[in-house]
């Protein structure tokens, strides 16, 4: 089997997809991933077949009108503002990302595998060859147990629905429709109904939707439909992530186990601000600190008791810290859980607050911290519990242990290959 992995966005979107391709290339098959042209060198670094596509949305990171949506998390009234003022921005730029997927299609596959957002379904359909949509968040199939995470859905909205904020969460893809169509006008495919709902087959039937994120934190009464399967979290290999550099692992060696803190790719609204924020909290509560700034979220200074270091692995660090202080993005949190480390969870936007909430809820980790709003005391009182309270401990100790049993690239693996069984 060729698998043709098509996925966008930031580091947490593309590494779950060099992961499925190593489980791919273990169990005996090929794989190619197509991405983000920023994360080729991550593919190289892993060893892993990537098509560079254009970076698209990733460029508007760095742009300064962004700020407002880091303010606002994209919820409330000035959210939704923000969140229409994004998705026009956004449109234009997927243009370039669509036409460089579509020209992954002349190497051929025997299975496309991509998330909603890219033209996965178009591109199996010009090959003649099954698509299978993948969640790294639970956003795409309705369920009255929850609001679609990412979608700024009110908190004061009754439970029953729910299942609504399913179709904000859609809106994004209709507003790429005219992408879309074009592109399958480019492929010479012809017009048909429901061609633009990633979850739906050329022939109309339920396609398998694969959640590739831990069971264990969705919760029990979700109700989801037989043709959506949860793996657990799709994890590089940790020989594959490589070790700890040697001034990261002479810290660790100089005293008791730190707490590890960062904030994501995406740069807070002073980082520099946020770093001081964090080593004062964490020397209040007794602790030594490894700062990564990543894209900006925090920047801290060396000094004794603080390490600042750009990017680590953290499969391999994590375990070694007393604590996880951390976004909540998907990929993130599933290394710390893996970790079995409690965790302090300081959500910013998007899909960031629902995962928060989970790991909360599952016992790893106090109340989540706004990431906005973040304040020193907050995060003392946060860390206080974190690093002292035994049930904490358990918790993310018990959770740890089955998140790692899940096996979830390989799982991934099995499901494709029953996806391409007569």
């Amino acid at each position: 089997m060729h698998a043709l992995l098509l996925t966008h966005g930031t580091r947490g979107d593309v590494q779950p997809f060099l992961a499925l391709a190593l489980a791919l290339e273990a169990a005996g098959h090929t794989a190619t991933v197509a991405g983000p042209e920023s994360y080729a060198p991550l593919a190289a670094a892993h060893g892993v077949a990537y098509r560079p596509v254009d970076d698209g949305p990733n460029a508007l990171m760095e742009d300064p009108g962004l700020s407002g949506v880091r303010e606002t998390g994209l919820r409330g009234l000035r959210g939704a503002v923000h969140t229409v003022s994004l998705l026009r921005a956004i449109t234009p730029l997927m243009r370039r990302v669509y036409t460089d997927m579509a020209a992954t299609a002349d190497s051929g596959a025997d299975i496309v595998v991509h998330i909603p957002g890219m033209p996965g379904g178009h591109i199996a359909e010009r090959l003649g060859v099954p698509a299978v949509p993948v969640g790294l968040q639970p956003s795409w199939v309705p369920t009255g147990a929850f609001p679609a995470p990412g979608v700024p859905w009110p908190g004061w909205v009754p439970a029953r629905f729910h299942r609504l904020s399913y179709r904000l969460a859609g809106a994004a893809l209709r507003g790429q429709r005219k992408i879309a169509e074009d592109l399958r006008r480019d492929l010479g495919l012809a017009p048909r109904p429901g061609a633009h709902d990633p979850l739906r087959r050329p022939d109309g039937t339920p396609a398998t939707m694969v959640h590739a994120f831990s069971g264990h934190l969705v919760p029990a009464d979700a109700g989801y439909p037989s043709w959506v399967r949860t793996t657990g979290f799709w994890f590089v290999p940790q020989d594959a992530e490589g070790g700890l550099p040697d001034r990261v692992e002479e810290f660790l060696a100089a005293g008791e186990p730190p707490v590890f803190v960062g904030f994501s790719s995406l740069p807070t609204a002073d980082p520099a601000a946020t770093g001081r924020l964090v080593a004062a909290a964490v020397r209040r509560a007794g602790a030594r600190a490894i700062v990564a700034s990543g894209g900006g979220g925090a920047v801290a200074v060396d000094g004794g008791d603080v390490l600042a270091v750009d990017r680590v692995p953290h499969l391999a660090l994590f375990p070694r810290c007393a604590a996880v202080v951390h976004h909540a993005g998907a990929g993130t949190t599933g290394a710390a859980l893996a970790s079995g480390r409690p965790q302090v969870v300081c959500p910013f936007w998007g899909d960031q607050p629902f995962w928060a909430g989970r790991v909360h809820a599952a016992g790893a980790a106090p109340a989540p911290l706004n990431g906005r709003r973040l304040t020193e005391d907050a995060l003392v009182a946060a860390l206080d519990t974190a690093l002292t309270d035994a049930g904490t401990a358990a918790g993310a100790a018990a959770l740890g242990e089955r998140v790692r049993a899940e096996g979830g690239a390989a799982g991934a693996v099995r499901l494709l290959e029953e996806a391409l069984k007569p």
